[in-house]
């Protein structure tokens, strides 16, 4: 109330400056026409990672021949990584694969892989650990889009975004995973999601159903296997570990809603002779 007694007053006498140093353009960075500039530091636009980060580490990247995919593989084989780029197009990933290579000095294989067949996912996934083994890292960004208004939409244009988004990020993870499971190793896992898989868009609707389960997917999984969750943001991470529990010294229920952490716990007393009878039930219900 003072405040607006204040203007009032002030208005009165500078009707036409009152306002000005109050109430201006807002936050400078907001309409400065130059880019933003520490005051006494420059801005750094390298990586933020030491060089040899990744060194003796192996990153198997979906979707690596180009874009997104091509630009995360770069700067991990900058910082030491052993990357293997998967796409259907080997002829896309050879040449990025090279190139890569040249720039880093680092090995990248190329690896052709449909991720909307598991099959497919398979044999790479067999291929990646002969040549170098089970990654540390596994980004999932493999990814399709197209712009439609939703009414025009086709069965086939839904499950082809639907396949390759969701279906290909679910079987790059479970195979992996399960393999990562049994050789009680740990791999850092990223999924690249957007931000209108949360707050809704026009014509994307396909995109943005796959992404938003994407972001689920990880979020679940994390209930049983992780202890370390980058986001659901726009970019999604987990680590994935072992079904055992949390390693020693993690808290489980500050990762996890609390209505959630019974629940999983519970689930974890099931022996895997239970998991089995009840497998045989669910495939004897009829419709299963």
């Amino acid at each position: 109330m003072a405040l607006l007694r204040g203007l009032t007053l002030l208005n009165r006498v500078s009707p036409n400056k009152c306002f000005i140093p109050l109430f201006g353009n807002g936050t400078s960075s907001l309409y400065q026409s130059n880019p933003p500039q520490a005051r006494f530091f420059p801005p750094s636009e390298g990586v933020m990672l030491l060089p040899g980060t990744y060194k003796n580490k192996v990153a198997f990247i979906t979707g690596g021949g180009t874009g997104l995919g091509k630009a995360m593989t770069t700067t991990l084989s900058s910082l030491g990584a052993e990357c293997v780029i998967a796409s259907r197009s080997l002829e896309v990933l050879k040449k990025t694969a090279d190139e890569i290579s040249q720039q880093t000095g680092n090995k990248v294989h190329a690896v052709q892989c449909n991720v909307r067949d598991p099959a497919s996912v398979e044999a790479a996934v067999n291929q990646l650990v002969n040549d170098v083994g089970l990654p540390d890292v596994v980004i999932n960004n493999a990814a399709g889009n197209f712009i439609s208004p939703s009414e025009k939409l086709s069965p086939n244009a839904w499950r082809t975004i639907t396949d390759i988004v969701l279906n290909g990020t679910a079987y790059v993870t479970l195979d992996i995973g399960k393999r990562l499971i049994k050789a009680e190793k740990g791999a850092a896992f990223l999924a690249i999601t957007t931000i209108y898989a949360e707050s809704g868009s026009g014509f994307v609707v396909p995109s943005a159903a796959a992404k938003a389960g994407v972001e689920k997917l990880c979020t679940y999984v994390l209930c049983y296997t992780t202890d370390t969750f980058l986001g659901p943001i726009h970019l999604v991470g987990w680590c994935l570990l072992c079904e055992s529990g949390p390693p020693a010294g993690v808290s489980f229920v500050n990762q996890v809603p609390l209505s959630n952490a019974f629940l999983i716990y519970s689930w974890r007393a099931v022996t895997q002779e239970q998991w089995a009878i009840m497998e045989a039930k669910i495939r004897n219900t009829k419709g299963s």
